[in-house]
Formats: C-alpha cells, sequence, structure tokens
C-alpha cells in the first residue's frame, strides 16, 4: 500500500472511486427497464412498441439534459450537480412502475429519469480531469466506465430475483443513499482542497471554442459517439427481448443470460487497456481495430442461428464496439482538459450518442415488428462498417494520438 503515502495517488484513488459507485448506481437504474422488458411484456398491459417509445424518450430527454447539463457543468459544482441528479431521477425511478401502464404520463416520468441522470457525468468528467494527473485521470475515467458496463449485469441479477417493480425501486433505493454519499463526501473533499474547481481556462484562440474542440478532432469523435452509442446503449437494450424472442428462451432464462453476457461485456475496459498498452497508447488505432473486429463479429451473429454461438458472437461484438467507446470516454474526453471545457465537450459527445440512440430504440423497436431480427443485425453489421471507415487514422492522427 506503499502507493497511497503519495498524496496525488490517494486523492486520485478517492476521486475516482467515489465517482466510479456512483455512476454504477446511475447505470444500474438505467438497465432496469431494459432487464425487466421480458417481464413487463407477458400480460402486464405494456406492448414492444410503448416500451420501445419509453426508452426512446428516456433517451431524448437524457441526450438533452447532457447537452444542458454539460454546460452548466463548467459553472456549478460537482458536488450540486451529481447529488440532485442521482435523488432526483430516484424519485421519478421510484414513480414510474406504478402510473398507469401505457401511458404518456408514465413515458414523461421516465423520460426525466434520464434528464435527471444526465446531470452526473459531465461534471464528473470535469472533476477528475482538473484535479488529477492525466495518467490518473485515465484510470479514473477508465473506473466508471468499467462502472457503465457492469451496470447492467447488476440489474440482470436483481431482476432474476425480483417482481419488475420491485427491480425498481431497490435501485430508486440505491440513487437516494448515493445521491447523499456524493453531496456529504464532496464537501469534504472540497473543505480539504481534494477537489479545487474552474483550474483551467478555456483556450483563447480566434474563432472560439468551436475552432478549438475542431482542433482537438471533435467532429472525427462525434461520428464515433453516435455509432458507438447505437450499439452500447440501444443494442444492449434490446439485449433481453432479442434472447427472449429471437433465441426463444423464457423471460427468466433471458435475464439470467443477459446477466452472464453482460458480466463479460462489463470486462471490456480492461481489455481495451491492455489493448491500447500494447498498441503503445495508439487510441486510433485501438479505436479501428475495435470497429473491425465489431463489424467481424456481427456478421458471424448473423450467419450462425446455433444459441449459444450466437450468444457468444453477439457478446464479441458489443465488447469490441465498447472498445471504441472506452478510448472516446476515457481517453479522448480527459484529454480536453487545457480547453476549460471537459465538461461541456463531454457533455455534446453524450448528446450526440444518446440522441441516436433515441431514434435508433424507437427504429429497431418497430423493424423487429415489421422486418424481424435479421435484418437488423446486418444494420448493425452496416454501422461497424462505417466505423471503420470513420476511424481509418490519417499520418497526422497517428502522431498525435501517441
Amino acid at each position: 500500500m506503499n502507493w497511497l503515502k503519495n498524496e496525488k495517488v490517494k486523492h486520485a484513488f478517492m476521486i475516482g472511486l467515489l465517482c466510479s459507485v456512483s455512476y454504477l448506481a446511475v447505470y444500474f437504474a438505467r438497465n432496469i427497464l431494459s432487464t425487466v422488458t421480458p417481464q413487463m411484456l407477458e400480460g402486464k398491459g405494456y406492448s414492444t412498441e410503448y416500451i420501445g417509445s419509453v426508452s426512446s424518450a428516456f433517451f431524448i430527454f437524457y441526450a438533452v439534459g447532457q447537452l444542458i447539463n454539460g454546460i452548466i457543468g463548467d459553472k456549478m459544482k460537482a458536488r450540486y450537480m451529481i447529488s440532485f441528479g442521482l435523488i432526483l431521477a430516484g424519485v421519478c425511478n421510484l414513480a414510474f412502475p406504478f402510473m398507469t401502464p401505457s401511458s404518456l404520463s408514465a413515458l414523461v416520468v421516465y423520460g426525466l429519469t434520464g434528464f435527471f441522470l444526465s446531470m452526473i457525468y459531465g461534471p464528473m468528467t470535469k472533476v477528475v480531469a482538473e484535479n488529477t494527473e492525466p495518467v490518473y485521470a485515465t484510470r479514473c475515467s477508465l473506473g466508471y466506465t468499467f462502472a457503465s458496463f457492469f451496470g447492467s449485469p447488476l440489474a440482470g441479477l436483481v431482476a432474476s430475483f425480483l417482481a419488475w417493480r420491485s427491480v425498481f425501486t431497490v435501485s430508486s433505493v440505491a440513487l437516494f443513499v448515493m445521491g447523499t454519499v456524493c453531496f456529504l463526501i464532496f464537501l469534504y473533499f472540497e473543505k480539504k482542497g481534494i477537489v479545487k474547481y474552474n483550474q483551467y481556462q478555456r483556450e483563447q484562440k480566434k474563432g472560439g471554442s468551436i475552432k478549438v474542440l475542431i482542433q482537438h478532432r471533435i467532429i472525427k469523435f462525434t461520428l464515433i459517439s453516435i455509432l458507438t452509442g447505437v450499439i452500447r446503449t440501444t443494442v444492449v437494450f434490446w439485449l433481453p427481448t432479442y434472447i427472449s424472442q429471437y433465441l426463444r428462451f423464457s423471460s427468466e432464462q433471458a435475464a439470467s443470460v443477459f446477466t452472464a453476457a453482460t458480466l463479460v461485456i462489463s470486462l471490456t475496459t480492461f481489455i481495451a487497456v491492455f489493448l491500447y498498452e500494447r498498441l503503445h497508447h495508439n487510441m486510433d488505432v485501438t479505436i479501428l481495430i475495435g470497429f473491425s473486429f465489431s463489424a467481424v463479429s456481427f456478421l458471424l451473429v448473423f450467419l450462425v442461428k446455433q444459441p449459444v454461438l450466437n450468444i457468444i458472437f453477439m457478446v464479441l461484438a458489443i465488447m469490441a464496439n465498447n472498445t471504441a467507446a472506452t478510448m472516446l470516454w476515457s481517453r479522448y474526453c480527459p484529454s480536453l482538459r487545457d480547453t476549460g471545457m471537459v465538461s461541456g465537450a463531454t457533455g455534446f459527445l453524450d448528446f450526440v450518442s444518446y440522441a441516436s440512440a433515441a431514434i435508433s430504440s424507437s427504429l429497431f423497436a418497430n423493424a423487429v415488428a415489421d422486418i424481424g431480427w435479421n435484418p437488423l443485425i446486418l444494420i448493425w453489421f452496416g454501422l461497424m462498417v462505417v466505423g471503420v471507415m470513420v476511424s481509418l487514422p490519417r499520418k497526422k492522427e497517428m502522431k498525435s494520438s501517441r
């Protein structure tokens, strides 16, 4: 434990641990609807189309919230943004399952859950980027990236043992507790000087903040955010339904398979870092490999119908996509520290990611009814092919990403 004697390392560990546990509560809550959808479709007054609309509303509110709250997060203390976001999301998440099935009010309330949860990520990334050394900032962001992946199997595990309304209640309690804990611990960090705000100001260049972000390749990473967002958010959301409907598992079996699959998927963070370091910290090549492997895996999902093998290839496809996503959120976003716009830029990237997820979630729900799962799998394959083309690095990018 000699590393704890180093103040910078100790503070980074404390900040990273708090952020990771908080983000686990966020993704636990976010994945509840996905894991209990098979139960809700079994004569509970809900339809696939309505669940698709609810998930789209969540993603739309979440996406817009990321854009708004990302900008606010550059100005307001993370203590308020994170703690209030968690608590208010807990209130909405608790109310949703007890509202009239398939009602507009239930849809809006669940959408508000997404808006309040969007208050977390941008301010969290800003705190980490501005209060830890770059190498520790990457490690911290990897911690809550892992937490975001681990939220899915955690939700699936709880859904395996409890009725669907009880799962919502458990997640709401987790949000209440973490909101309170975050407020108190961030207050302590601020008093001890572990967390300070506005240490970095925006770069003053001709053309303003937009030009600064363009110089930091925001356009390329916007496209990467859109493509990875569809797979890591929408495809994973519909995975339990895919397992239940396409592979013919019962709702209970689907929840168990989903838990096991997403538990493996949660290891992506560490695999991505291992690959990144083996490639001499070349972010662009790591992203290219991720998209390429994902495309091949989705093609195998389409070709191989045997359930066990099909699930294995699906997991590999999502993991490979998430490798590219890990580079985006854990490597690229913290690297924007010197721009003074970490929260705003991260919020924007999350906005486009979830805006695309919102659109695709509704489209996928309708596509399943209209054209079936097989053509949808080919669409996922096509998106990863586009990812390969977008991520092809130019010579100067190869040098700057090292």
